[in-house]
């Protein structure tokens, strides 16, 4: 399950409690948890920032910095941030198709995320050349309306008991 952080939220003082205090009632294993954020966050204390995420790293879940590329980061902030996944904003995805430099860094973007470890994940997925260009990357993960629109819970949890023969990946967006 994947769930955006906004900067107000990351910038909570206790934060990481409020987590562990949500997984403890939902009972959700914390490594089914990722917790996305934008590089908005970076641009205020860091030293503060840093530490908040490894506040929530040593609660077990999984953290993403979300449309990778579009904001304001430093490539630094990979070596020093404990994020797990990399997700590429889906403007590269739609420009790709059409602008061979697009396409060479979301190529890129994906290399990067292998070569330090982390899991690339491609959002915005809405046909099947954009599949087969990320599968051709070598992206990890995927996630577009090509999948599924927002579902309501329920028609959620009906889809993937019917899509066992498969991993599908979706991005939680509100109800």
């Amino acid at each position: 399950m994947a769930v955006n952080l906004s900067a107000v939220q990351f910038y909570q003082s206790l934060i990481h409690e409020t987590v562990k205090e949500v997984l403890a009632s939902s009972q959700l294993e914390p490594g089914a948890l990722t917790l996305e954020f934008t590089e908005a966050i970076l641009l205020a204390d860091t030293e503060s920032v840093i530490q908040t995420m490894y506040d929530l790293k040593a609660l077990g879940v999984d953290l993403a910095l979300d449309d990778f590329g579009t904001g304001y980061s430093s490539l630094s902030y990979l070596q020093r941030f404990p994020v797990d996944r990399l997700k590429i904003d889906r403007s590269f995805l739609l420009e790709s198709m059409n602008d061979g430099n697009a396409a060479h860094i979301v190529h890129s973007i994906v290399q990067l995320a292998d070569k330090l470890g982390l899991i690339s994940v491609a959002e915005g997925i809405e046909t099947q050349e954009q599949l087969e260009l990320m599968r051709h990357f070598g992206c990890n993960e995927l996630q577009g309306f090509l999948f599924s629109r927002p579902l309501p819970a329920d028609q959620f949890a009906d889809l993937l008991e019917a899509s066992t023969d498969q991993v599908l990946h979706f991005k939680q967006t509100p109800l």
